[in-house]
């Protein structure tokens, strides 16, 4: 039987903006089942994302399109309960939130299946009345600038975006015309440092980088990423926690004592 947990013993987005107001750094990582959520929570990490990401590091695939809401929905059901104090965000998948009355639909079905508090959606000022709507009717959320690895076959591959001046103001803009339509959370993806410092300064909602330099509020890897267990070619901003490390635990407490640090990343894992 399900038990829910007391929302006072939560990670929420109030006690994350205190933290950025405070200047202290926050850790997020995905995960996408039991042992897992338990393990990271444990770990120190305040935030956990069941990201589509699953597509390709659980299920295989090339990239995050196939994965469908059921997927996000068995995975987010398997780390909540893993979970006591971390605040759970999950990801829209591609083709659910093609409408503000899409999102609203399958964003209900997400945190009513899985008790998680957060969605996460791609798609910048597309998504502003969706972002908007959203808010209306309570649902938190968390949008996704830089690069989205939903529209791959758009941008043509997985590159830094907002490097040119003017893609750089846009990002701006767009970052605070989501915060002002009511957005909750920030994330940039494979974005210059430098844009990214200016980005987090501008707003007042927390801003989580992942290849966005290390003046953000908070930090997020892929698991796999950070237990250096992904195959093929690493991501130029990942890095391999498990170095010199005895046990999971130790690399992902490792991953978590660096970004709070301001330790990660360095320079060897930013975009200029």
């Amino acid at each position: 039987m399900y038990i829910p947990k007391p929302l006072d013993d939560r990670i929420t987005i109030p006690h994350l903006k205190k933290m950025k107001q405070d200047g202290k750094k926050f850790a997020c990582l995905t995960a996408y089942d039991y042992s897992f959520a338990n393990l990271v929570e444990d770990c120190g990490v305040e935030v956990v994302l069941v990201g589509d990401s699953l597509g390709m590091v659980i299920q295989g695939h090339e990239t995050t399109i196939p994965v469908t809401l059921d997927d996000i929905c068995y995975h987010g059901k398997a780390v909540a309960a893993g979970l006591h104090n971390a605040m759970l965000m999950l990801d829209m998948p591609f083709g659910s939130l093609n409408s503000p009355q899409q999102a609203i639909d399958n964003a209900s079905i997400l945190l009513k299946r899985t008790q998680a508090q957060v969605v996460k959606l791609e798609g910048g000022k597309t998504q502003l009345k969706t972002v908007e709507t959203l808010a209306e009717f309570g649902i938190a959320s968390c949008s996704h600038l830089g690069l989205q690895p939903q529209m791959v076959h758009k941008m043509g591959g997985y590159r830094v975006q907002g490097k040119a001046k003017s893609a750089a103001e846009e990002m701006l803009t767009t970052a605070q015309d989501l915060e002002a339509a009511g957005t909750d959370l920030l994330l940039l993806e494979c974005v210059p440092a430098t844009l990214a410092a200016e980005i987090t300064a501008a707003l007042e909602i927390p801003v989580i980088g992942i290849g966005a330099g290390a003046d953000v509020d908070g930090q997020i890897l892929v698991l796999q990423d950070v237990l250096n267990v992904t195959p093929g070619k690493k991501p130029k901003f990942s890095k391999n926690f498990m170095q010199g490390q005895s046990s999971i635990q130790a690399a992902i407490s490792r991953y978590v004592s660096e970004v709070k640090r301001g330790k990660f990343p360095d320079k060897t894992h930013i975009f200029s």
